[in-house]
């Protein structure tokens, strides 16, 4: 690997962090730039530290080219939502920012946070303002830093859910940035010291190379898929339920490019054992080694991933233990039996109530056939528990008592949405990301193909006799892995416009990937091919075989049992 110390070869946005007075750069110049609706190259750079990616509606693009227009730019603005949990207020509050600043739709992301689409340029300093008014914000949402905290909303447990829950706020406090540039951009804040920007104490001057996504997880359900995530904290229980502490997992992603066998998803490896209290300094050692050691030469070997297959695991396990001064115990047994979220009600241990909702790829809105976002405003106005944002883009009513769930079923009922999860068990269990038109890395549609591709697919599985048999349907438009695509049962990845690459066989408890089956067919190809693995599965499945495990042991694929082996055929 180059050494990060060779500036000459460092990418470019090395240099535009390096030069940016701490995520300032020329964002407030740009923002007062009224001749177009875009914002600089390097300032789009800076913007995803705040949480907001610059887009354009692709649908327009030939339109207005020929009407030698500009793009049809816009912000996506990404919320955080430490834990995934928030109040029925900070709901509403949400609410009625998309209908005044983006399209009027919430997105639920894969990460357990709001996004919001389609902000103008001449709204957004007001957009983020109005954010935080709310008690939420964006920073740190997107970039090169750790992006916000995930947290298994395991509603059962309800006591440990709220310790794990809190542990996951405390560690997204702790790792994100201190710069003022954010309240000084878009809060107007009061320039620190004159303007000079301050030290980050764990980023440094250039943050990380790449970004770092952590979450923590309640077994036995893996909802968060923690293998895929950078860092990951795994609650072990002692013997009277009681947090006794975490497995710390390291080193899971899921992006990687297509034709480029050095990239690669990968699925992160259990270095240890940890009480509660060490985990924040165990966390910022693991940080700050890969700040120090990650590839600041090439994005696309960046992230930490890479860093632990180019240095080994037990080299970096030192490296931690060394940084943070703790020893890391042996990993303590676990078991996970799925990624899904439970569905309908479910009552916790402290007595309340909890309706997981299904929400078809995380889009609230209202449509002729279902007012899910009208639903929600009127739950919210009256719910008296939370709101939880799950890993699989839907959402809980937590908290829910006695007294009042006949009310809450009521409103539930006059829209539509009390059955939501009586879907097919493949609808209940798909993902897909925003994709086409917005997303400029897209090369396929995803979250505007899901919804027919299920339908095609729930024919089929009505047929066999597998209506209600759980199968991961993940879709992405791009390699990248939004949507976790190389962690489905069943994956597509966009290709070209038109064509996918076909993944099969990832464990439906998370803890293995998947392997290319197809590649760059288009839907009724794929669509064909599927049809003969399910009406296989249905007839020679052995008892409880999940999908993924029968495609292997039948042939269509090999498992994949480690990341670097993921492009072997």
């Amino acid at each position: 690997m180059v050494s990060n110390k060779d500036s000459a070869k460092l990418h470019k946005n090395e240099g535009i962090k390096a030069a940016s007075q701490y995520l300032r750069g020329t964002i407030l110049e740009g923002l007062a730039d009224t001749s177009t609706g875009s914002i600089s190259g390097d300032d789009s750079q800076l913007t995803k530290f705040h949480g907001i990616y610059l887009q354009d509606d692709r649908d327009l693009r030939k339109e207005r080219l020929k009407a030698k227009l500009e793009k049809a730019f816009s912000f996506m603005v990404r919320i955080r939502v430490p834990g995934g949990v928030c109040t029925p207020q900070q709901w509403l509050h949400m609410d009625a920012l998309a209908d005044k600043y983006a399209n009027g739709t919430l997105k639920l992301t894969t990460r357990q946070a709001y996004q919001i689409h389609g902000v103008l340029k001449r709204d957004l300093k007001a957009s983020i303002a109005a954010i935080n008014e709310g008690l939420l914000d964006t920073i740190a949402a997107c970039g090169d830093v750790n992006r916000n905290v995930m947290c298994t909303a395991n509603p059962e447990q309800s006591k440990l859910h709220a310790t794990v829950s809190e542990h996951s706020k405390v560690l997204s406090n702790h790792l994100t940035p201190q710069t003022p540039a954010y309240h000084e951009i878009w809060l107007d804040g009061k320039l620190v010291a004159g303007g000079e920007p301050v030290e980050e104490p764990i980023y440094g001057k250039t943050y990380l190379p790449r970004k770092f996504k952590s979450a923590f997880v309640v077994p036995p359900y893996n909802d968060v898929d923690i293998f895929s995530q950078d860092l990951g904290f795994i609650a072990i229980t002692d013997e009277n339920g009681q947090l006794a502490g975490y497995n710390v997992a390291v080193g899971g992603g899921m992006g990687m490019t297509h034709n480029k066998t050095k990239t690669f998803p990968r699925l992160a490896d259990i270095i240890g054992f940890i009480t509660p209290d060490q985990m924040l300094p165990v966390a910022e050692a693991i940080v700050t080694t890969q700040r120090d050691h990650g590839d600041r030469t090439d994005r696309k070997h960046a992230r930490l991933k890479y860093t632990i297959e180019d240095h080994g695991i037990e080299w970096f396990k030192k490296e931690v233990e060394q940084r943070s001064k703790i020893t890391l115990q042996p990993k303590r047994p676990f078991t996970f039996k799925t990624t899904s979220d439970r569905y309908g009600w479910i009552q916790g241990t402290d007595g309340l109530w909890c309706l997981n909702l299904f929400i078809l790829s995380g889009r609230v809105k209202d449509s002729e056939e279902l007012k899910t976002k009208a639903c929600l405003r009127e739950i919210a106005k009256i719910h008296q528990g939370d709101f939880r944002l799950t890993a699989n883009q839907n959402l809980v009513l937590g908290k829910i008592t006695d007294a009042d769930r006949p009310q809450i079923e009521t409103i539930l009922e006059e829209y539509g949405l009390l059955k939501s999860h009586h879907q097919s068990g493949l609808r209940l269990n798909s993902l897909s990301c925003v994709a086409l038109p917005t997303c400029g890395l897209a090369l396929a549609e995803s979250e505007r193909l899901l919804p027919n591709f299920v339908s095609a697919l729930e024919k089929i599985l009505e047929e066999v006799g597998l209506r209600d048999d759980a199968i991961t349907l993940r879709i992405t438009g791009c390699p990248n892995g939004c949507a976790r695509p190389y962690l489905g049962e069943i994956g597509l990845v966009g290709r070209a416009p038109g064509k996918y690459n076909v993944y099969l066989g990832a464990g439906f408890d998370g803890m293995r990937l998947n392997k290319r089956y197809l590649e760059a067919k288009k839907v009724p190809e794929i669509l064909e091919a599927l049809e003969k693995i399910i009406r296989h599965y249905a007839s020679d499945r052995e008892q409880g075989e999940a999908f993924g495990n029968f495609v292997i042991r039948t042939g269509y694929v090999k498992a994949t049992l480690a990341g670097r082996d993921f492009h072997e055929n």
